[in-house]
């Protein structure tokens, strides 16, 4: 209707390109606009102003001989301005972007070793990017955006790679419960030592407080008992501490002590062999 009418509508984001007798006329933008096909005129056809995307997957070698296929992302779309370069000059539009990819692709991806082609993927999409931009431009196409969106090694060389990744974090996870078992150690040895030094304080404390009392026990007991020694005060204290220990021990259920001898004519014999170490201690002194 519109062509017997001489009319044609462009829509919107879209070009149409005009030619007199099978020659290049104009670039129509949207809109309406009119065609006299009496005098020679017709739409050769549309141009789409919209960016488009085209998913590239390129397979190709690292320095270190792993394949892998890198899947490039290339969004592209026609400039208005170069509308007629981009109707006429390319026949396959993403065919010729497919062949610039894979050229640089292939041409960066062999310098890397695998790691690194993980690393430097930014790097390798700006240099295709750069490329397409110096090619397509010619041809009236504009190079939006490059991403390489995926690289995919073998799945041998995956599966290697998650071992090496698992061995690698299981010798730190063993590393660091070793270490933390060696504090752990430290640290009982320290509190241990700690509480040793601290119980034999105590010790320590006990035992100059039963030397001060016996000292005191002594001195009263000569002092206010006439003709009393020290070695009656010391017997008889020897004895009330050997009744006041037996009746501990009797008093509790779960003691498991036994002394032998064990009548009280023992603490007798206790206390002079006590003497006689203390007598041969200071004549071994002299």
């Amino acid at each position: 209707m519109g062509q017997l009418l001489c009319c044609v509508q462009v829509d919107q984001s879209t070009v149409a390109i005009r030619e007199t007798f099978g020659k290049f006329d104009d670039v129509l933008e949207p809109g309406c606009h009119c065609m006299p096909w009496v005098l020679g005129k017709q739409i050769a056809g549309h141009l789409s102003l919209r960016v488009q995307q085209l998913d590239v997957r390129c397979e190709t070698k690292t320095k270190d001989n792993v394949f892998v296929t890198v899947v490039a992302s290339i969004q592209y779309r026609a400039l208005i301005g170069k509308a007629a370069d981009a109707f006429y000059k390319l026949s396959n539009t993403r065919g010729q972007i497919q062949s610039y990819v894979f050229d640089v692709i292939r041409a960066s991806v062999p310098k890397l070793e695998l790691d690194s082609v993980f690393e430097q993927k930014n790097e390798i999409a700006k240099a295709v990017e750069e490329e397409l931009e110096k090619a397509m431009s010619a041809y009236g196409f504009e190079i939006v955006q490059t991403l390489i969106v995926d690289i995919e090694p073998d799945e041998h060389v995956k599966r290697a790679m998650n071992e090496i990744n698992a061995a690698a974090r299981m010798r730190v996870a063993a590393n660091e419960k070793a270490e933390a078992e060696k504090i752990l150690q430290i640290k009982r040895a320290e509190g241990d030592a700690e509480s040793k030094y601290l119980s034999g304080l105590g010790i320590a404390r006990q035992r100059q407080a039963i030397v001060d009392g016996l000292r005191d026990s002594v001195l009263a007991f000569s002092t206010n008992v006439p003709g009393t020694t020290s070695k009656d005060v010391m017997d008889m204290v020897l004895v009330t501490q050997y009744f006041d220990t037996m009746k501990e021990i009797g008093a509790s259920s779960k003691s498991n002590s036994v002394f032998i001898p064990h009548g009280p004519g023992a603490v007798k014999d206790i206390a002079a062999q006590i003497r006689d170490g203390l007598l041969q201690a200071n004549i071994t002194q002299n």
